[in-house]
């Protein structure tokens, strides 16, 4: 199958203290766990993406971007019709401030189970495992980050 679009999507791996800021969330009907970020939305460049979904999603804004990660495989995004190459771009970053957000120690600790329920959780990056991600990329880029941080 060759898609005829693509589907960009930009990450934060905001990292500190040996631990990275992942979010739980309930989109179309699954509960999954990822990293903060989401759409890229025409004319938009990445970085100002990254800041606009850290802005929607937490309340804050970044400082020290980096470029992380690229996709350099091919993956079919999983959640769009008719099907859309996935393209995920992941970039380093600092909160600046406190996340106006709910944080939590347990993973899915939401109030209520539902469509756009979302909290935010702190986990120890040696800790993780690929298992522990729902999205694909997520867990290559999870691999990258224990290699560079054990």
């Amino acid at each position: 199958m060759k898609p005829k679009m693509f589907n960009i999507r930009v990450y934060g791996l905001v990292i500190r203290q040996g631990k990275v800021l992942l979010t739980d969330e309930i989109r179309f009907g699954i509960p999954m766990t990822k990293f903060p970020g989401g759409g890229l939305k025409p004319g938009e460049g990445t970085v100002d993406c990254l800041r606009r979904e850290m802005r929607e999603e937490m309340g804050v804004e970044i400082s020290n971007v980096s470029h992380f990660y690229t996709t350099d495989f091919f993956q079919i995004a999983r959640f769009t019709e008719p099907p859309q190459q996935l393209l995920n771009i992941y970039y380093t970053c600092t909160l600046e401030g406190i996340p106006d957000v709910v944080l939590t120690s347990q993973p899915f600790d939401f109030e209520k189970k539902q469509e756009g329920a979302q909290v935010f959780r702190w986990e120890k990056i040696d800790m993780l495992a690929c298992e522990d991600l729902t999205l694909p990329i997520d867990k290559v880029v999870l691999k990258k980050l224990q290699h560079l941080t054990g």
